[in-house]
């Protein structure tokens, strides 16, 4: 290279050479900018320049009385290096921080380096990750976070790390194009099955309801869950739709879309919590428990609330197109939701919501589970344990209870890939597991004409599977 290349190339490369003594007696205090590149840290300054500490630990491991610290900021955009095959993340600033001090690799420092980018407030759905340049990683090297720990702070992101190279911090969208695509296909053929087995279930409870018509709080019971199901299959239902229809659809189309979509979200939590309600009243409250029109009231909370709310949001304008893009801006899908400019909607109205639910379901759980221990130990619940049948009936119980939608929980993060599987496929799988336990659970008592109908609500009651 010649000339202007040259000193074009040249303007992303920035260097700060320094002489330690190896009795140092404090930290090493740098300051670095993409703009300015590094110097020493002046500590009356105020900025928004990033900072590296090198602890003392590394001088005074060294032989020589004064060591040569080399720190380098580049511009990796300019100097056309660091560039990872099928790299997802984004450089930040494209920018690039080397260390070296000495002539010898250092790593495995018991006190790390620390090195802080300083950021504004980041996109939503953006991971940052602290990462260095591994040269033998793949055929050309590439980022690894191996030895460094992340540390998001308000106004820039701290990387604690245990050895000496080239370090950046690298924006991680949520999601990528490839796991995206196969993430809604995933989920469009799981709404499939689920929807199936959600007709199962529904038709199984129509046919028990008519079994023992005689039993009302069986018929109770199936009814309760016949409503949970019936919220699964619209839900699926609207999923669909929303994935088919969202993209090049109307505004007005879309909102109705969105509006609908949060509707049987709302239904499906709603009924989650009911069968939680009723689950407690079931086991826990059993003498002196009569409801008037049980069954409708529950139906008015678990059909009606979920109106009033997607109504309150509708009439504030919190649905339309919803757009999940990359780091460069990139579109990966179209949804009908709630938009970017009504975030406090979602969380208020559909994470704050579950996460109320799912600590109640699960303290129902716990309690109903410390008094079926008690009743099996004083002998009052009696009957073989097989060990799949009560894996069967716990797992039918939490899906009943949603507790797979809890893994919501664990998809956000750089690892959160594989977690963002699991859910789909989970609860995709919901109506399945639900099905499976209704047919354990009754279908066997379909064919004992010696059973008495009590053992079978007994079952409904408690978290375990008893057989005569």
């Amino acid at each position: 290279l010649e000339g202007p290349a040259l000193r074009s190339r040249l303007a992303g490369l920035k260097v700060l050479l320094l002489n330690v003594s190896r009795v140092v007696t404090h930290d090493v205090l740098i300051t670095f900018s993409p703009a300015e590149g590094p110097r020493m840290l002046n500590m009356t300054e105020k900025g928004k320049a990033g900072k590296i500490q090198l602890p003392r630990e590394i001088f005074r491991s060294l032989s020589s009385q004064t060591v040569r610290v080399v720190v380098t900021v580049l511009n990796i955009q300019q100097l056309g290096m660091f560039e990872e095959v099928n790299q997802t993340g984004q450089v930040l600033d494209d920018t690039v921080v080397g260390i070296m001090v000495g002539e010898t690799s250092i790593s495995g420092l018991q006190d790390p380096v620390q090195l802080t980018f300083t950021h504004g407030q980041l996109l939503h759905g953006v991971s940052p990750q602290c990462v260095f340049w591994d040269a033998s990683k793949g055929m050309a090297g590439g980022w690894s976070s191996s030895g460094c720990v992340t540390q998001p702070r308000d106004k820039g992101t701290v990387c604690s790390c245990d050895h000496l190279t080239f370090f950046t911090l690298l924006l991680n969208p949520a999601l990528n194009r490839p796991t995206a695509q196969a993430l809604m296909a995933v989920a469009t053929a799981g709404c499939g099955v689920a929807m199936a087995f959600s007709i199962f279930v529904i038709a199984f409870c129509i046919f028990l309801r008519w079994r023992f018509r005689s039993e009302e709080t069986l018929r109770i019971n199936l009814g309760l869950h016949m409503n949970l199901m019936g919220s699964l299959l619209l839900l699926n239902l609207a999923f669909l739709l929303n994935s088919g229809l969202s993209s090049g659809t109307q505004l007005g189309t879309c909102k109705v879309l969105g509006g609908l979509t949060h509707y049987c979200l709302l239904c499906c939590f709603t009924w989650m919590a009911l069968e939680g309600c009723h689950f407690y009243l079931l086991f826990v409250k059993v003498l002196g428990t009569y409801i008037h029109h049980y069954l409708a009231k529950l139906c008015l909370i678990g059909w009606g609330f979920p109106a009033l709310v997607v109504g309150v949001a509708g009439v504030i304008g919190s649905y339309g197109e919803y757009s999940i893009q990359t780091m460069e801006h990139q579109v990966i899908a179209h949804l009908c939701w709630i938009t970017s400019k009504y975030q406090l909607v979602h969380y208020i109205t559909n994470c704050a919501y579950f996460s109320l639910i799912f600590l109640f379901n699960m303290a129902v759980f716990g309690v109903v589970t410390r008094k079926s221990c008690c009743l099996q130990g004083m002998g009052t619940v009696q009957g073989d344990r097989n060990t799949w049948k009560v894996a069967i009936v716990v797992m039918g119980l939490f899906c009943l209870l949603g507790v797979t939608w809890a893994l919501a929980f664990f998809t956000h993060g750089t690892s959160s890939e594989p977690m963002l599987y699991l859910f789909t496929i989970l609860n995709a799988l919901q109506g399945f597991f639900i099905f499976i336990w209704l047919v354990i659970l009754y279908y066997p008592k379909m064919k004992e004409t010696t059973c008495s109908l009590s053992h079978i609500i007994r079952h409904d009651k408690t978290t375990t599977v008893s057989q005569d």
